[in-house]
């Protein structure tokens, strides 16, 4: 598996864990709001970390870190996901994946090799906008039903989570991700950034009072909703 991006600590990104952030490259969605625009659009045009250096820095850590988090793009888009994760593991690194769910056979067989030990799965809109806030001219909205079911049916540790943009998201949107996800383990909203390498720049971030109100409409069916910082 290609890693075009090595954060080499955090302290937020691995809920309890000390952990390194490994980014792979390509996506199968086109979020327009997208921080990694380069990664996900044209990942060929960013470097590529050799897997040695990879495996070198993780092996001088043991004892320093506690996890380690894959992300993106979309890491379920590369077909030795579950074994490169398990090089991981072996190495004796917990490993969180984050996933927009949209290959739930990859996200079921990662999970069931043993290899994930925490999943971070991106809920981008409510059904009926799905497609346009991913950037994308169809999705079939069965396949993130099937992720959703499998983790909150399941007994690995995860969280849903949502980017919220002002213009891409509303009131009605959020009664209706509060019932598809009600009695979920954990729902994080994440306010839109214009940091980064953004794939359409033309989005602005939610007021405070917008997002308040957005948390109280998901508490009505889901007990543990937080607001994160990006």
């Amino acid at each position: 598996m290609i890693i075009h991006g090595l954060q080499k600590m955090t302290l937020v990104d691995y809920p309890g864990k000390v952990a390194a952030i490994l980014f792979t490259g390509a996506c199968n969605f086109r979020c327009p709001f997208c921080q990694n625009a380069s990664l996900v659009l044209d990942p060929s045009s960013e470097p590529e970390i050799p897997e040695e250096e990879i495996f070198d820095y993780l092996s001088k850590r043991k004892g320093l870190l506690d996890g380690v988090v894959i992300t993106g793009g979309e890491p379920t888009v590369h077909s030795d996901l579950a074994e490169y994760i398990a090089r991981i593991k072996e190495m004796g690194f917990s490993v969180k994946l984050d996933t927009n769910g949209y290959r739930p056979d990859v996200l079921r067989s990662a999970i069931e090799s043993g290899c994930v030990d925490y999943v971070a799965m991106d809920i981008k809109n409510s059904f009926s906008k799905y497609a346009m806030t991913a950037g994308v001219s169809r999705v079939f909205i069965d396949l993130i039903k099937e992720s959703i079911s499998m983790l909150m049916n399941g007994k690995i540790p995860y969280e849903f989570r949502t980017t919220v943009v002002h213009e891409l998201h509303c009131d009605e949107d959020f009664e209706e991700i509060g019932q598809t996800l009600s009695g979920c383990s954990s729902y994080y909203l994440q306010t839109y950034s214009e940091r980064g390498d953004i794939i359409n720049p033309v989005f602005s971030a939610p007021s405070l009072e917008d997002m308040e109100r957005y948390i109280k409409i998901l508490r009505k069916t889901i007990g543990n909703v937080s607001l994160r910082d990006r």
